[in-house]
C-alpha cells in the first residue's frame, strides 16, 4: 500500500457546542480508533444538502468503524444562531453528531475554504485526505475500506456504536412545512417537507383533512397510504385540476390527483444530475438537481433546479424537460437566459408576463420575462445580505426562498433568515418590510384579502392581514462572515488539488479531463488570469489599486476506474465552486492553494 500524506488533526471547537449527543460534549480523542469523517457544511447550502444525503448510505455501511461528524460552519448571519442550527439538522434527518461552529474556529484550524468540504482522519487521529464540494462519497469510501483493513490488521481499530443520540420526536400537526397552495375547494395544501408528505388543511389552515404519502423517505408512487416522498417542497395546481410537486430530495416532479390522492410521477428518474448529463429530454428520462419550487408560466410547467443553478421547464403536452435560464454557474448575472447565472433559485411566483423568483444564495429578488431574459430587481450578489428598505437598488434581503405574487403587481418575498415578510412593488423601485417575528418564512398564500404565510421553523401557517402600508425597519447589512485570506498584491499562483481516488485515473478518453474558470469580484482585481482553461494551476496577476475582493473560482475534473480490462469503467466528476475573499497584504503568500480532492504537499 502507497504510503499517504498524513497530518496530526486539530481539536474539535465550536462555540455554539454539540448536537445529538445526548448533551455530551466531544473531543477528537472520544474518537480514537474509529475512520472519522468531517462534513464542514452550513445549512443554506444546497451541494452541502446533497452530501448529508450522499453520506446516509456509508453511515449505515460501515456504521461500526465510521463516525461522520458535522461542522456547522455560518455563512449567513441567521445560521450563526444555535437555535437554527438545532433545526436544521433535525429538518435535514442529520443523524451524526454535529458540532456547532459560529465563529468558524475549527474552519479555520483544518484550513477549509468551501461549502461543503470533507476531512478524513485515521483512527490515530492523522487528517489523511481532504474533498471539496459534493460526488466523492465513492472515493470516499474506497479509503475507508483500506483504513479499515490496514489499521484492523495493527489492531488499533475500534468497533462499535457510534456517540449519535437521536433527539425526541416533537408532537406538531406540521414539521418544517415547505411551502403552501390554496386548493380550488378553499382548503390549503402543505408540502410537510420532514415528515414526507403533503397534508391537506381545512380553510382555518390548522385543522388537518388528509395525508398524503407515507410518512418515510422513499420514491414509490401509488395511492395517499402507499406513495412515497422525500423532503417536497413547492407545489402548482396544474390546468387539468392536479397539482405538480417539487420532490426535492428525490429529484423528480409528482403529481397528485386530489380527487383520489393518487400519485404518479411526472419527471425525473430519481438520480441527481451530473455534469455531462441531459439537459432535455423525456420527462421520466432525464435527471433532474433538486427542484425546489414550481410555477406554472407561459403554458410550461417552470422548476426551480436549486442543486445546479437554473431554472428548468416541464412541457405537460408532450411530456419533456429542458433548461430554460442559467449556465450552472453560481452567481447574479443578468442578461438572456442562456448567459445568466443564478445561485441556488428556490422560489417561483408567476404573473402574466413575468417569473418572479427568489434566489436565495444572492439573497436576490429577480425576475424572467416572456422572451426568457433574466432581470434583478433586489439583490447584488454572493456576499451582500441583510434587512434594508428602501430604494431596490439599496435595499437587502437575507436568504429568501419564496415569492408571492400581491394584486396590485407587487410581490411580496419570504425573506427566511430575517424572519420577516418583505414587499417590493415594481411601479415605485421600493422595498418595504410587511411583517416581522415570522420564524423562518418559506412561503406565503393569498386567501383572499389576508396572506398565510409558511412559519417553517413554527411548524404552522400564520394567517395575516395585508396591511395598506408597510411596516419600515431599522436598517442591517451584512457580509459573509469569514476573514479574508491575505495574499500579495502582483503575482499569485492558483493551484487546484486534485488526485484522482485510489483505482482510478483522470479520464482523458474524450479530450482535457479538468476544467477551471477564474473571476472576480470586482472585476477590476483581475489584471490576467480571468477566464477558462484546462490547467488546473494558474498564474494570476492582482490589481494593486484594489484592495480586497472576492475571487471566484470553479473547478472540474472527471476520473474513471483504472483497469483495462473494463470496456465501460465507471466515471465520476468531481466539481466545486468557490468563492475566496482575499486582501491584498505587502509580504503575504503568492500562492492560494484550494483543495479539490487530496491533500496539498505545497
Amino acid at each position: 500500500m502507497a504510503k499517504r500524506v498524513r497530518v496530526r488533526a486539530p481539536e474539535l471547537s465550536g462555540k455554539g457546542g454539540w448536537i445529538n449527543t445526548g448533551g455530551k460534549d466531544l473531543r477528537l480523542a472520544d474518537f480514537r480508533g474509529r475512520v472519522l469523517i468531517l462534513d464542514f457544511w452550513t445549512f443554506c447550502c444546497i451541494n452541502c444538502l446533497h452530501v448529508l444525503d450522499e453520506l446516509r448510505e456509508l453511515e449505515e455501511r460501515h456504521r461500526d468503524t465510521v463516525v461522520v461528524v458535522g461542522v456547522h460552519s455560518p455563512k449567513f448571519v441567521h445560521e450563526a444562531e444555535h437555535r437554527a442550527v438545532v433545526d436544521a439538522v433535525e429538518r435535514y434527518g442529520v443523524e451524526h453528531p454535529v458540532l456547532d461552529d459560529p465563529e468558524l474556529a475549527t474552519w479555520k484550524q483544518y484550513a477549509v475554504r468551501a461549502w461543503p468540504t470533507l476531512v478524513v482522519i485515521d483512527p490515530e487521529g492523522y487528517v489523511v485526505a481532504q474533498h471539496a464540494g459534493e460526488g466523492h462519497v465513492h472515493a470516499i469510501e474506497r479509503l475507508v475500506e483500506e483504513l479499515e483493513a490496514e489499521y484492523g490488521a495493527k489492531g488499533t481499530l475500534r468497533r462499535g456504536d457510534g456517540p449519535y443520540v437521536p433527539p425526541e420526536p416533537e408532537p406538531t400537526a406540521l414539521r418544517f412545512p415547505g411551502r403552501a397552495l390554496l386548493l380550488p375547494s378553499g382548503n390549503l395544501l402543505v408540502s410537510d417537507t420532514t415528515r414526507h408528505q403533503l397534508v391537506e388543511l381545512a380553510q382555518d389552515a390548522e385543522t388537518v383533512v388528509r395525508r398524503i404519502g407515507s410518512g418515510a423517505r422513499g420514491f414509490a408512487d401509488g395511492g395517499p397510504g402507499e406513495a412515497s416522498f422525500n423532503e417536497p417542497q413547492g407545489l402548482a395546481l396544474l390546468d387539468d385540476g392536479a397539482v405538480v410537486v417539487a420532490d426535492t430530495v428525490n429529484h423528480a416532479l409528482r403529481r397528485l390527483d386530489l380527487a383520489t390522492g393518487a400519485v404518479t410521477t411526472l419527471a425525473g428518474t430519481g438520480r441527481q444530475w451530473w455534469r455531462g448529463s441531459a439537459t432535455s429530454g423525456p420527462a421520466r428520462g432525464t435527471d433532474l438537481s433538486s427542484p425546489w419550487d414550481v410555477a406554472v408560466f407561459g403554458g410550461k410547467v417552470w422548476i426551480a433546479m436549486a442543486g445546479v443553478h437554473q431554472l428548468w421547464t416541464y412541457d405537460p403536452v408532450d411530456g419533456t424537460v429542458a433548461v430554460a435560464a442559467g449556465t450552472g454557474n453560481e452567481g447574479l448575472v443578468d442578461g438572456p437566459g442562456a448567459e445568466a447565472w443564478f445561485a441556488q433559485p428556490s422560489g417561483l411566483a408567476a404573473t402574466a408576463d413575468r417569473l418572479w423568483v427568489a434566489d436565495s444564495e444572492t439573497s436576490a429578488l429577480r425576475w424572467v420575462d416572456r422572451d426568457g431574459h433574466v432581470r434583478t430587481a433586489v439583490g447584488t450578489g454572493l456576499f451582500d445580505f441583510g434587512h434594508r428598505d428602501g430604494p431596490a437598488g439599496e435595499a437587502l434581503l437575507q436568504h429568501p426562498l419564496g415569492v408571492t405574487a400581491l394584486p396590485d403587481g407587487s410581490v411580496a418575498v419570504a425573506d427566511t433568515y430575517n424572519h420577516a415578510l418583505r414587499r417590493y412593488d415594481p411601479a415605485t423601485g421600493e422595498v418595504t418590510t410587511l411583517a416581522t417575528d415570522l420564524r423562518e418564512p418559506s412561503d406565503a398564500v393569498l386567501v383572499g384579502t389576508d396572506i398565510v404565510v409558511v412559519e417553517s421553523a413554527r411548524h404552522r401557517l400564520t394567517r395575516l392581514r395585508l396591511p395598506e402600508e408597510a411596516v419600515r425597519v431599522d436598517a442591517v447589512a451584512h457580509r459573509t462572515r469569514r476573514a479574508a485570506t491575505e495574499v500579495a498584491p502582483g503575482a499569485l499562483r492558483l493551484d487546484v488539488i486534485f488526485e484522482a481516488p485510489a483505482g482510478q485515473k483522470l479520464d482523458t478518453r474524450h479530450g482535457p479531463s479538468t476544467r477551471l474558470l477564474v473571476s472576480s469580484t470586482p472585476p477590476e482585481l483581475l489584471l490576467k488570469g480571468e477566464g477558462a482553461d484546462t490547467d488546473l494551476s494558474r498564474e494570476l496577476e492582482l490589481n494593486p489599486a484594489v484592495a480586497e475582493g472576492v475571487l471566484h473560482v470553479s473547478a472540474m475534473a472527471a476520473s474513471c476506474d483504472d483497469d483495462s480490462a473494463v470496456a465501460y469503467p465507471a466515471c465520476h466528476v468531481h466539481q466545486q465552486d468557490w468563492g475566496v475573499p482575499i486582501r491584498l497584504a505587502e509580504g503575504a503568500a503568492h500562492r492560494l492553494p484550494l483543495v479539490l480532492a487530496g491533500m496539498d504537499a505545497g
